[in-house]
């Protein structure tokens, strides 16, 4: 059987590694972001990231092709539909992992022993933690602090609780907000995800409004407390872009039925797009040039 580029691409599941420009904000909030050769390092940490959570992705569509199948969105995924066979895609998981791995031992052995913990922590999630409830959300958002302070053991800089704490939240919006498309959208969705049966719609909006509410409390103390904003106090000029951020998700998951697939809105909702961009260029000014 022949595969094109484009199988081998939804295979990776490509469009997922907008969640790994995380790494890239321990780079941006101290300073290191104009230094060519912390970028070049952080961009690679980028690279093997992606490669270490593509591997993953592979184990999970391998693990639960059986009910992949049956799923009315994850049946279309290449192993699912049979557009790739399970042989080449083990294959294809170790030559990404043992080459991600091999490239983190030279980058940083800090940033090596993260990439093995989220490997295990995402192997114990397969198996066992996703069928948890309220664990299985916290596991998801451990995932993106993993990616945060990824780009601090890459930089050898000191891990910014605000940088944890900030990241946390924001994940656990977002993952919240994916088990309610999920409840949402599927017909008999327990059938495809039994750990559904334990949340319900209002439940899962009380936890979304508990956590919208920390992660603009925690970033607004973010942007006037912490070491980045005494030397930059205009950063608290960012936190309308954060609320609108927040607000426009939460119109996407209410009005548009969207929210499944954070990655898709960063990539195709011209709005949060816009509104991302603006908040980037803000923060670079901010801190690199308005004192």
């Amino acid at each position: 059987m022949k595969y094109n580029v484009k199988i081998i691409l939804e295979l990776l599941r490509v469009k997922q590694w907008t969640k790994n420009l995380l790494i890239y904000a321990a780079l941006v909030f101290t300073n290191n972001l104009f230094y060519p050769l912390y970028f070049f390092k952080v961009t690679l940490g980028f690279f093997i990231f992606s490669f270490t959570s593509s591997s993953v992705y592979i184990f999970n569509d391998i693990h639960d092709l059986k009910e992949d199948k049956l799923h009315p969105e994850k049946r279309l995924r290449p192993l699912a539909s049979g557009l790739i066979d399970t042989l080449p895609a083990i294959f294809i998981a170790l030559l990404l992992l043992i080459s991600s791995l091999t490239g983190a031992f030279f980058l940083s052995i800090n940033f090596l022993y993260l990439l093995f913990f989220y490997i295990i922590l995402n192997i114990l999630y397969t198996l066992w933690l996703k069928h948890m409830v309220i664990l299985d959300v916290f596991v998801i958002a451990t995932g993106f602090v993993l990616r945060a302070i990824s780009g601090t053991f890459i930089l050898n800089v000191t891990i910014s609780p605000w940088l944890i704490i900030c990241t946390l939240l924001l994940a656990l919006f977002l993952a919240l907000a994916k088990r309610r498309y999920e409840l949402n959208t599927l017909k008999d969705a327990s059938k495809h995800r039994k750990i559904l049966e334990e949340y319900s719609i209002p439940l899962l909006d009380e936890m979304m409004s508990v956590v919208t509410a920390s992660t603009v409390i925690a970033y607004s103390l973010y942007t006037f407390t912490s070491k980045t904003a005494q030397q930059s106090h205009y950063l608290m000029l960012t936190i309308p872009f954060v609320l609108y951020g927040i607000f426009r998700y939460l119109y996407l998951i209410h009005k548009k039925n969207l929210g499944g697939s954070p990655e898709l809105i960063l990539l195709k909702d011209k709005p949060m797009i816009i509104n991302i961009l603006l908040y980037l260029l803000t923060t670079i000014a901010i801190i690199y040039f308005i004192k």
